[in-house]
């Protein structure tokens, strides 16, 4: 099935955007400065897509995508991948499922070929499974010795009433225990499909040539069942949530959290920029990073004055409305009620007073670092595109940093005002018994 190349001329720069006749988009960016390039196929499900009953099932899915097909067993795509010197993995999260290999630009053809196959014929063995279930639920068990990974599951819990962000990725332990093969398999095969799909090539390539290698692995595939709408909306929360865990880990910590808005709403970037004020830019690429935030508000008005250890804030863009947070770790002999005074204080003085313009300047310049830090490989930016065409769209990834050096002080006090209330706070303690 021919790729219809001519539907959408090339915009956003050097980022080319074709469709295959089987619902697949493509987007293909060009970049000539080493010889290396990434593939990357995001999908569009994740927890969101998860109700009761199977919840952690896409994260599951991902794993058994690794297990092989009749045309790549289980292990010959690894050994391939180390002889042609490339890396690849796989991820879920909240809003999408993504895969990826990054190899010299000579071998990238194996990517297409992997990926279009496993998109059609992972063969979800009974056995296998099996195996993949003990081994999810002792990754599950494994972050349930964190207390502090608990509380942020007990508080995402309370946060959300009917929103499936009120799940983990990885599924509720009972879920896992009783889903089967059967479950698993119609999950993939009703969202893994070219019309559930985006793939993503940036690197050194032709993006004529590229186009025509993906709709000749790609194109030929059927674009698979209609995939079930979420019309979800949480409810306006008009009373505050509190958590109280206890435990036998001697370090007391703290969560604050409120209903933030999703990535295309107005108020984002004022959030974003909010959130570097108070402790930090953040990292915005697959890999994580940040710049220092000890000179930022919440470190020098918590950890300064030795009423916490560490202490961060919170947010990131998303397709539905999800979460602002606060979180921190006690200093001995701190209650969590002179913590959390604390953090209002902070709260309200964003509120009360226009940042200053040194501090906004200050926030804008560091975000749009680490903005910049996070698009350098080939790798991080096929991530950016195939990230912004899941949570939003290529204009929301085009007009990101002009978004950002838009936000005033003004701005920044009125999303505080708008967003941050008591009585639409959760709250999380963790006592130590």
């Amino acid at each position: 099935m021919a790729a219809d190349s001519t539907a959408r001329a090339p915009e956003n720069g050097s980022v080319q955007k074709t469709d295959l006749d089987n619902g697949l988009q493509v987007l293909l960016k060009e970049s000539h400065l080493a010889p290396v390039a990434s593939f990357w196929i995001f999908y569009r499900v994740g927890s969101r897509n998860e109700m009761p009953g199977g919840t952690g099932i896409s994260h599951w899915v991902e794993h058994m995508l690794f297990k092989g097909t009749d045309r790549y067993p289980q292990g010959s795509f690894d050994k391939a991948v180390a002889r042609a010197g490339g890396a690849f993995n796989g991820m879920t999260w909240q809003d999408w499922t993504t895969y990826f290999e990054t190899f010299p630009a000579e071998r990238i053809e194996l990517a297409l070929d992997v990926e279009s196959d496993r998109m059609a014929n992972a063969i979800f063995d009974a056995d296998e499974t099996e195996s993949e279930r003990s081994v999810i639920i002792s990754e599950r068990e494994g972050s349930e010795n964190s207390y502090r990974w608990l509380l942020n599951t007990e508080m995402q819990a309370a946060a959300f009433q009917t929103h499936p962000y009120r799940h983990p990725v990885i599924g509720w332990k009972h879920d896992l225990l009783t889903m089967g093969r059967d479950d698993l398999y119609e999950h993939y095969r009703t969202f893994y499909t070219p019309t559930n799909a985006v793939a993503v090539a940036v690197g050194d390539f032709d993006g004529a040539q590229m186009a025509d290698r993906i709709d000749h692995y790609f194109g030929s595939l059927a674009g698979g069942p209609v995939v079930p709408e979420m019309r979800l909306e949480e409810p306006e929360q008009r009373a505050e949530r509190r958590i109280v865990l206890r435990g036998t880990d001697q370090t007391s910590y703290f969560g604050l959290a409120f209903h933030a808005p999703a990535a295309q709403h107005a108020d984002f970037f004022a959030l974003t920029v909010l959130d570097s004020i108070l402790s930090g830019a953040k990292g915005m690429g697959l890999f994580g990073g940040g710049s220092s935030n000890r000179s930022n508000r919440l470190y020098r008005a918590l950890v300064d004055k030795e009423l916490a250890v560490g202490v961060s804030s919170s947010f990131m863009p998303t397709i539905d409305p999800y979460l602002f947070g606060f979180s921190a770790t006690l200093a001995r002999e701190v209650t969590h009620q002179e913590l959390e005074d604390a953090i209002w204080a902070e709260i309200e003085r964003m509120q009360e007073e226009p940042v200053t313009a040194e501090e906004l300047e200050k926030a804008i310049k560091q975000t749009k670092a680490q903005f910049a830090y996070s698009s350098e490989s080939v790798t991080n930016q096929a991530y950016w595109l195939g990230f912004s065409e899941m949570i939003a769209d290529s204009d929301w990834f085009a007009g990101w940093l002009a978004n950002l050096e838009a936000v005033t002080a003004d701005d920044i006090q009125r999303v505080a005002q708008t967003w941050f209330s008591r009585s639409k706070q959760t709250v999380g303690w963790y006592l130590p018994e």
